[in-house]
């Protein structure tokens, strides 16, 4: 994790982000924020209350082979 990266990360802090605690010190919540979102990127089952499907367009219904 670059410095630039943490700094810029700081700075933008969304408004519910500064007002949860931690908020004292905005780079420490950067470092955090960032390093949860590496690893859910590195690990798609990172974050159990959250799924993301995956479909290639091989996988999908077109609007011809609907139920409707």
């Amino acid at each position: 994790m670059t410095d630039d990266r943490t700094d810029q990360r700081a700075a933008d802090l969304l408004p519910e982000e500064r007002s949860a605690g931690g908020s004292s010190d905005p780079r420490a919540q950067a470092e955090a924020i960032l390093a949860e979102s590496d690893e859910r990127e590195a690990d798609l089952e990172a974050a159990p209350s959250s799924f993301l499907e995956h479909r290639s367009s091989e996988q999908t219904i077109t609007p011809g082979d609907g139920t409707r």
